[in-house]
């Protein structure tokens, strides 16, 4: 029997492309699908591509779960430049010359004292809530409001290439850590400031990006390839978690 538009169930890996919401790919799933009970396992922001975990019908039931593994990324870092946003969707708030004496090996060991448990400060311009009201609503009207530091993990940050003013980079974490604050904070510490400029999510736990399908290719395919590509849950999740 070929799958009817909402009978479908299961994970699906999707590539997220630069420049829509996390949102924005659950509204083009529900619109392919016709059915309202998709989401998702960790938000990209507009900036960021590569992997989001999507959940189709039931598969929703195991979000909890499936947001709080750790994650992967792959990116670039611009030294001697910050912005609001920590990003380069933001404004130019400060630019700074890149000292001329900064070597490979003072980058590389700055990066590696990121690695391990620590708390880092949600920047202004997030999703995240206070008092019910988004932060980047308050940072938009040029608010700055006091933020709870949140508890994260770093478990590897190693630079890719290093071509100054630019750090190529691999970061891997735990769930809930801004990596644009990271990349904030190590240009800070290498007495430049920085900003976040691609960010690309390759892993996530056992999830893969290299498995991921285009937004494109599931929007124009049929409906019943879109069947093979969803994962089962109970082949994604251990039996614990359902």
């Amino acid at each position: 029997m070929n799958p009817r538009k909402g009978d479908f169930e299961g994970i699906l890996l999707v590539d997220k492309p630069q420049g829509i919401t996390s949102h924005d790919v659950v509204n083009r799933l529900r619109r392919k699908l016709n059915m309202k009970k998709i989401g998702h396992a960790g938000t990209l922001d507009p900036m960021a591509t590569g992997l989001l975990v999507m959940l189709i019908g039931k598969a929703t039931k195991v979000s909890q779960y499936l947001i709080s593994l750790d994650k992967t990324y792959e990116g670039t870092i611009l030294l001697g430049v910050e912005t609001d946003s920590q990003d380069a969707d933001g404004e130019v708030v400060a630019e700074n010359p890149v000292p001329a004496d900064l070597s490979e090996e003072s980058i590389t060991k700055e990066m590696v004292g990121f690695i391990g448990d620590q708390y880092q400060i949600p920047p202004m311009f997030s999703a995240k809530k206070i008092d019910g009201v988004p932060l980047y609503k308050m940072a938009r009207k040029g608010k700055t409001v006091e933020r709870e530091p949140r508890f994260i993990r770093i478990n590897a940050f190693e630079s890719l290439r290093i071509e100054l003013p630019e750090i190529e980079f691999r970061l891997a974490s735990s769930k809930g850590t801004y990596v644009r604050t990271v990349a904030h904070d190590l240009g800070q510490r290498l007495g430049c400031g920085a900003h976040l400029t691609a960010l690309r999510r390759t892993l996530i736990d056992q999830f893969d990006l290299a498995d991921a399908h285009t937004l494109d290719s599931i929007e124009e395919g049929p409906l019943t390839e879109l069947e093979d590509k969803l994962i089962p849950v109970h082949q994604a999740v251990p039996s614990h978690a359902l």
